[in-house]
């Protein structure tokens, strides 16, 4: 139950633990540091600054790691890096991880990357030891999943019928083979036998040490006489204990030797090699260890094109102890990463940086995907000490009703599967897909999937949203027809509150779940199923009338996952040509609900939502493109789309302001009184605000350039030019008056 899991974290604060029963009070120069009944701890040693973080309601989990790109590995949670938010006010602790794997019994960690090994466990594989209930050493595979990570169990290493087998701990040796730690004592309760029992042995206990066979061993390096350029250099190895070894050195020696031998070592290496990336996390993590941070090197990381990086640098901007002066702006462009794992991080960093903008940066993940590790981490950063300070108190505030609403979703149980099911989700190749819908956004968590032909699929279908959604996979280019044929069933008022499931059209729907939320009998469905054996793209979609051409997302299958991945790749919206104005010397725009629905396609097509909205659907960052189609019609109004410079709406109009302190603000006045303008630089990014006394203006210049950008229609066909004008010019898809009593808007 005491402090225990002590590690150095690959940056090098020191990480350990402490479990249930205990509650701590930590004096520090800093203040005093408090958690009860199972947390984290970090301590910064050069600065003797403690932090408590990831305290939940747990027994006794033991086992750290930390994988290729820093991830925190452990038991309870597995994925612990998703765990890192600071901790609520004391006594409160985050809430419970439903649904996301973490298991007691487990000792230890460690990944699979030396070449003394076999091959085909190399960069995916970690072993770990379990106490319970199993005696064994066991190989895993760590799954990279859209929201986070899992663990896979593949097989047994070692394992002993013998109950005095008790594995503690394994780990590396300098000579790349595997030592593991066996307590050997048949009694292992401290609390279920009498501290008197007689089978207590308290003199055996023995090192097992596990080779690979036709595998030679390594001769081991002598870390302590390396000079600190070999130490450096070590940094590249594969070998994480070798990095987490020379790191350790480098610590001891000096700080200012270390930073020269860091940027000479990356001055030397190749930009093109694919683990460069990884090389520069390396000195980044280094240079903090050592205390010489390289803001420089955490900007390039950031940008990085290596999703893996991203994350790992966004989880840097905790630590930088607010000497970035845009700290706001890069979370806040973090939390808008494509990648969940990126979008974590930020949620998590942001309960650290604790301003009202990295509160912000947190409520905008929610624009995005959620579910699972992410979902997770980003309540308890809304939970977090430092951030729940900007929303408690305030009445105003949505921060309770996204929480809730993240509850709700975590609450949500798969149901309990008959026999027949239960059989079927025991297939070795099983992918298990969980799906949920975003709320307030019209949109699935998940919009790509990956399977290989034949294979075994389950997709957990959860519906947290106000609306209620269903899920349709359909056979390749039928969407369009599934989707008519449900704004067909609309028109009748018999079908308001039925599935639209159009069964005139079956033939084309290879799997369906009914309409699910809440005005349905559940919020969650399972579908099973096994993947076609024709390779393609299947789409699936929510079929509620309007919604087909907004809520989907395609399922990929290949003959192999790299396959369907590829497939999927190659879905992203290629340039058709550079239109113009002068290729479209004819416009007829024909208002039928046809065009309307492909003209809305269109507009999804094109990214209009980023900044836009039409009958409801898409961000308003910019002026309504249904009041715009009020204002011009026809090549007027493709005029405007073309060439958006041409006549740039007041309210949006970009503007220059030269300050008499010699500073330069820019941007859009999203409101002004007679003493202060609110200038926002990115339309993109409406909540980074900066503030501009008038009496500090000297001279105001408005700008040409619309910030809409040109080329959006370069994606785009001419026909579905000429819809996405009919459907602006229609005010977007509007349900029959009977449908909306039984779908809340």
């Amino acid at each position: 139950h005491s402090l225990h899991d002590f590690a150095w974290t690959p940056d090098g604060d020191l990480i350990f633990r402490e479990s249930i029963f205990h509650h701590s009070q930590v004096e520090t120069p800093w203040g005093p540091v408090r958690q009860q009944n199972s947390g984290w701890f970090r301590m910064n040693p050069r600065r003797h600054h403690l932090l408590s973080f990831g305290t939940y309601h747990s027994t006794n989990p033991w086992g750290v790691t930390f994988d290729d790109w820093g991830n925190h590995v452990a038991s309870h949670p597995v994925f612990a890096a998703a765990f890192h938010s600071l901790d609520p006010p004391y006594p409160q602790q985050h809430p419970r991880p439903v649904g996301l794997q973490a298991y007691s019994g487990v000792c230890g960690h460690e990944f699979v990357d030396f070449d003394t090994f076999p091959d085909d466990l190399q960069g995916d594989h970690f072993i770990k030891v379990r106490y319970k209930p199993t005696n064994r050493v066991e190989i895993l595979k760590w799954k990279e999943t859209e929201f986070g990570y899992e663990e896979e169990y593949v097989s047994d290493l070692v394992f002993s019928t013998n109950l005095s087998f008790i594995p503690v701990d394994l780990r590396y040796g300098p000579d790349g083979a595997m030592y593991v730690c066996d307590w050997y004592n048949p009694v292992k309760g401290h609390a279920q036998y009498s501290l008197r029992d007689e089978r207590r042995d308290r003199h055996s206990g023995r090192i097992w040490r596990i080779t690979a066979k036709d595998k030679p061993t390594l001769s081991p390096p002598n870390f302590a006489e390396m000079s600190v350029g070999e130490l450096v250099a070590t940094l590249g190895r594969r070998e994480y204990r070798y990095r987490y070894w020379a790191k350790r050195e480098l610590r001891e020696r000096d700080s200012d030797e270390v930073r020269l031998a860091l940027n000479n070592w990356l001055a030397q290496l190749d930009k093109a090699d694919p683990r460069y990336p990884h090389h520069q996390l390396e000195a980044l993590w280094t240079g903090r260890s050592v205390g010489q941070f390289d803001v420089r090197l955490l900007r390039e990381l950031l940008e990085s094109e290596d999703h893996h990086a991203r994350a790992a640098a966004v989880q840097q901007i905790r630590y930088t102890d607010r000497h970035l002066d845009d700290e706001g702006e890069l979370l806040m462009r973090a939390a808008q990463d494509p990648k969940g794992l990126v979008r974590m991080e930020a949620a998590i960093a942001a309960s650290y940086v604790g301003t009202p903008e990295a509160l912000e940066a947190v409520v905008q993940t929610l624009n995005h995907p959620v579910g699972g590790h992410l979902a997770y981490a980003i309540r308890c950063s809304l939970g977090s000490e430092k951030l729940r300070a900007h929303w408690e108190t305030d009445p105003s505030s949505r921060v309770p009703t996204l929480m809730a609403r993240l509850e709700k979703s975590s609450e949500l149980k798969e149901p309990k599967p008959s026999a027949a099911e239960a059989e079927f989700d025991r297939q070795p190749n099983l992918a298990t897909i969980q799906v949920s819908c975003v709320p307030e956004r019209m949109r699935f968590s998940m919009e790509e999937i990956a399977v290989f032909a034949g294979q075994p699929v389950k997709i957990v279908f959860s519906n947290p949203d106000a609306n209620d959604h269903n899920f349709v996979l359909v056979k390749p280019g039928a969407l369009e027809e599934v989707g008519m044929a449900a704004n067909e069933m609309a028109k009748d008022p018999k079908n308001a509150n039925s599935d639209f499931i159009p069964q005139k059209k079956r033939s084309l729907i290879l799997d369906h779940s009914p309409m699910i939320g809440p005005n349905r009998k559940t919020q969650i469905h399972v579908l099973r199923f096994v993947a076609p054996e024709e390779p393609g793209v299947y789409p699936f979609v929510c079929t509620f009338p309007g919604h087909w051409v907004v809520m989907k997302g395609n399922m990929a299958v290949g003959e192999t996952l790299e396959a369907a991945n590829k497939m999927l790749a190659d879905l992203q919206p290629q340039i058709v040509r550079e239109w113009s104005l002068a290729d479209f010397p004819e416009i007829e725009v024909k208002q039928d609900e046809q065009r309307v629905m492909r003209g809305m396609n269109a507009f999804m097509k094109a990214r209009c939502t980023q900044c836009h909205k039409v009958a409801g659907h898409g961000v308003e960052l910019g002026p309504d493109l249904a009041d715009v189609a009020k204002r011009f019609q026809g090549k007027k109004l493709l005029q405007q789309l073309l060439e958006p410079s041409v006549e740039i709406n007041k309210k949006f109009q970009p503007q220059q302001f030269i300050l008499k302190n010699g500073k330069v603000v820019a941007g859009v006045v999203m409101e002004e009184t007679d003493t202060m303008l609110h200038v926002v630089s990115n339309l993109l990014t409406p909540q980074m605000v900066t503030k501009v006394p008038v009496a500090q203006i000297e001279e105001r210049i408005p700008s040409r350039v619309s910030p809409m950008p040109t080329g959006l229609l370069n994606v785009l066909q001419r026909d579905e030019i000429l819809d996405l004008l009919t459907f602006l010019e229609s005010g977007g898809y509007k349900l029959p008056d009977h449908i909306h009593g039984h779908h809340h808007k």
